[in-house]
Order: structure tokens, then C-alpha cells, then sequence
């Protein structure tokens, strides 16, 4: 959504209260849902590839109903760090214990279906010994952006902006270096930060997708397993956690290594793909995703 969206929901929490966020939030989204056309426009087009059985007037209101969730977001992460404000549930939560009490570093690959940054400060607040590094993409002149990242700072998870021109090799250098420390470093992965990074060709819902590149080779070079998580409001103030075993990327020859990335790649494609029918209403990439139709 737009920056005057994010500075008006500050205000408001500021100034009003959180008991009254819903009562403004409503109009606001809606207003967003009605005068962006083009912005609705790209969530009609992904629910008819979701859902392509049903009729035009149910994708119109599949997206209305993603834009409303979507604004539910903005209020858990205004009271996320009051204890006990939000709570969750988990699965396959052992496997990153494992990698945390072990030492052996790993790659929490996310994206942007649920609520990722809920995620990343309730893993810190979980264990707090787990050693978390976080890649973000800088959003100018978006306070809420800052506001995120400084809430995220405070619990412990070490945050990483990457340019929006594209972002330095030593982003990369810094990450593998974590990892070799035993740390563990998350990203989202379905969408580029600047448009320059090098992405993936998959399929998903029968369409070409491109997703980010740059978690599969760190994979690949460090030698750390994958963990694919994804965090849904599953009801007010209430998430679950899932988290995959862990994806090892390896290829037996440098000529195999971009049929490793890509298998990565399609696995996590696959995963989000699982996760989304489940969850179709919490899919909050509103930028163009789909691509040209795949033959079946």
C-alpha cells in the first residue's frame, strides 16, 4: 500500500489508540480498494489463476477480502512487543531448534504470504538464543518501514537493508559469514528488492513466476540447509507457524550447480503454492507475480 497509508496509521495509533484502529482502518482500505484500480486489478488476475472455476464477481471479492486482512496486519505490529499481546501456535518448529542448538547456521526463507516480520520477532522471543540476521529491502520515505525494522532491532534480530539499486556483494559476504558462525538468516524470497537482483523462473498456478535468486545459492555456497516458513493469522491476535525439513541445494559439478538452484527454487514454489490453498487470503504480494500461462 501506499506511504500516506502508513503515515496515517501511525498517527492514528499515536494519537487515538489502538482500540479505535479498526474503525479507521475499514475506511482507509477500503478507499485503497476502490480508487486503485490497476492495484486490484493484478489481485483479481492471481485469483483467477487460484480459482479458475469460479466466477469473476468471487475473484472481485477474494481480493477485496485480502485487502482487509492485509490492514489486520498493521495492528499486531503495532502491539507485538507488549508480552503476551500475540500468540501462536507452531509446527516443525524442531527443525530450527535443532540448527540453533547445534550451531550449524541455516536459511529461513519466507515470503509474502502471512505476516514475516509477526515471524521474525516471535522466533527471537522464543528462543532467545537464536542468533537471527534479517535481509530487508529499504522503503523510502515509508516510517513504517522504519518503525518495522526498529521493533525488530530491540528484539534482538540483526537487520540487514539492502540498497534498492540493488543491493553490494558484501550484503551477500556478510550473510555467508553469519551463517558460518551459526547463525540463522532470514529473507523473503518471492519478490526482488529492486527489480535487479537475479531471479528464478518456476511454476506456479500453471503460470511462470520469478522469485529471488540469492537464498539458494547462499544455500548453495555455505552448504546450510533451507527452512521454509511461513507464519498465518489464524484469528485475532493468534498465528501459527509452519517450517519445512530442511532443503539442502548441492550440486557434484559447477555445471550442475543452476539445475540445483532451480530445483530450490521450484521447491519453495511449490511449498507457497500447498500453503496458499490452504490460506488464500493471506497471499499480501500486491505487485504482478504471474507471469505467461504454462501449458498444463
Amino acid at each position: 500500500m501506499r506511504k500516506l497509508y502508513y503515515k496515517f496509521i501511525i498517527f492514528l495509533s499515536r494519537k487515538l489508540g489502538i482500540r479505535v484502529f479498526p474503525l479507521f482502518v475499514w475506511p482507509v482500505t477500503t478507499a485503497f480498494f476502490l480508487f486503485f484500480p490497476h492495484r486490484v486489478a493484478v489481485g483479481v488476475r492471481f485469483y483467477q489463476a487460484l480459482f479458475p472455476e469460479k466466477s469473476r464477481l468471487y475473484h472481485l471479492w477474494c481480493t477485496w477480502r485480502q485487502y482487509h486482512n492485509f490492514s489486520n496486519l498493521f495492528l499486531d505490529r503495532f502491539i507485538l512487543h507488549q508480552d503476551g499481546a500475540v500468540s501462536h501456535t507452531s509446527e516443525g518448529w524442531e527443525y530450527l531448534q535443532e540448527a540453533t542448538d547445534r550451531g550449524t547456521g541455516g536459511i529461513i526463507l519466507m515470503s509474502h504470504m502471512g505476516n514475516w516480520e509477526t515471524a521474525a520477532v516471535l522466533m527471537q522471543q522464543k528462543h532467545a538464543g537464536m542468533r537471527l540476521l534479517l535481509y530487508m529491502g529499504r522503503k523510502h520515505k515509508e516510517k513504517i518501514g522504519t518503525f518495522i525494522k526498529n521493533g525488530l532491532s530491540r528484539s534482538g534480530v540483526r537487520i540487514v537493508t539492502v540498497d534498492p539499486e540493488g543491493g553490494s556483494p558484501l550484503d551477500l559476504i556478510e550473510g555467508i559469514h553469519f551463517l558460518r558462525d551459526g547463525g540463522l538468516i532470514s529473507l523473503t524470497g518471492d519478490r526482488p528488492w529492486s527489480g535487479k537482483e537475479r531471479t528464478v523462473a518456476v511454476r506456479f498456478l500453471n503460470h511462470e513466476a520469478l522469485v529471488l535468486e540469492a537464498p539458494h545459492i547462499i544455500a548453495l555456497l555455505s552448504g546450510v540447509p533451507i527452512f521454509i516458513l511461513f507464519a498465518f493469522r489464524v484469528s485475532k491476535r493468534q498465528y501459527h507457524f509452519s517450517v519445512t525439513e530442511p532443503i539442502y541445494v548441492r550440486a557434484a559439478t559447477r555445471a550442475d550447480r543452476q539445475g540445483a538452484i532451480r530445483e530450490s527454487a521450484q521447491k519453495y514454489a511449490d511449498r507457497m503454492e500447498k500453503m496458499l490453498r490452504r490460506h488464500p487470503l493471506e497471499w499480501f504480494n500486491f505487485e504482478p507475480f504471474l507471469g505467461r500461462k504454462l501449458s498444463d
